[in-house]
């Protein structure tokens, strides 16, 4: 196992929107400081459960400052500013340095398929550009393109390249990492499911979606696998599966921002392409809210 200094439940914080689908800024800086004090010691803002494809550089900087303020120094803020223009990646890296991030989550080019050459070129450039932490982010199921491990491996070189959050679901390439890279680097589950399996393998945590719901629960399995308590982490890892698998029964994060709804937290709507969750999901989603006694409501409300 790797103990990262970057933490180890991170929480990829949604956007509140207003009626208007403005952002709500009050309530994400009041959401991330209740989720730190539930166990999260890490808060990333602008990623894609934060609706970053349709926030403007404006919104994701102000979230960014607005959440920096609100949480203890002590909770690493990470802002998501990778995107599929390199040059617009940098810039808004820099932009984010200066907002106050204490890191980047740097997600691979989505839309035009960059090669393996490609993808290392992309982020060296933000690298050589920033002296903040760099996350890199392997989302294949939504960019189309897998960095594969001799790639990451090869950015694991660079200075300020120092984790990955692994969300190809191949459980074999984290082990690939784990068992290549340098020591001073660190591989995070993309996947709430995977979290446990990746612990068991070398990797350091999570950057989570259920952690909005279940931050302690989430705290307590990864402090029970590092202190040696295999079989209550298992057991939490077993009571929470049925949400990790809920928390994606259609696009992330309408399933999240269902779920704080129906637990009383109002996160407000979704910005188009986005759009709300079907009957049938909502009442998915309440009957494990309730399983788990989240909530007591087994009807999602409107």
């Amino acid at each position: 196992m790797r103990k990262s200094p970057y933490g180890s439940v991170i929480v990829a914080l949604v956007t509140p929107f207003k009626d208007d689908l403005s952002v709500d800024y009050e309530a994400a800086a009041a959401l991330a400081k209740r989720l730190a004090g539930e166990g999260c010691d890490g808060i990333l803002t602008s990623g894609t459960t934060g609706e970053s494809p349709t926030l403007t550089e404006e919104e994701k900087l102000r979230i960014l400052a607005e959440v920096r303020e609100a949480v203890d120094p002590a909770v690493r803020v990470w802002a998501g500013t990778s995107g599929y223009n390199t040059r617009e990646s940098v810039e808004l890296t820099g932009l984010a340095e200066k907002a106050g991030a204490d890191g980047i989550l740097a997600v691979t080019p989505y839309y035009n398929k960059p090669s393996q050459e490609g993808l290392y070129l992309h982020f060296k450039a933000i690298s050589d550009e920033t002296s903040l932490p760099i996350m890199l982010y392997n989302v294949p199921g939504r960019t189309s393109v897998n960095m594969l491990p001799e790639t990451i491996l090869r950015l694991s070189e660079l200075k300020n390249v120092v984790a990955v959050k692994e969300a190809s679901g191949n459980l074999d390439q984290s082990s690939q990492i784990v068992e290549g890279c340098r020591d001073s680097f660190y591989v995070f589950s993309g996947d709430d499911s995977l979290t446990l399996p990746i612990l068991a393998v070398g990797g350091s945590g999570v950057v989570s979606v259920a952690a909005h719901l279940v931050a302690k629960d989430l705290r307590d399995m990864v402090d029970c696998f590092y202190e040696g308590r295999i079989q209550e982490a298992r057991d939490l890892h077993k009571k929470l599966f049925r949400l990790f698998k809920v928390l994606f029964i259609t696009t992330n994060p309408v399933p999240v921002k269902t779920a704080l709804q129906l637990t009383g937290t109002s996160v407000g709507g979704f910005r188009l392409p986005l759009c709300p969750p079907t009957e049938k999901e909502k009442a998915e989603i309440a009957r494990v809210l309730v399983g788990l006694g989240l909530t007591g409501d087994p009807k999602p409300r409107s």
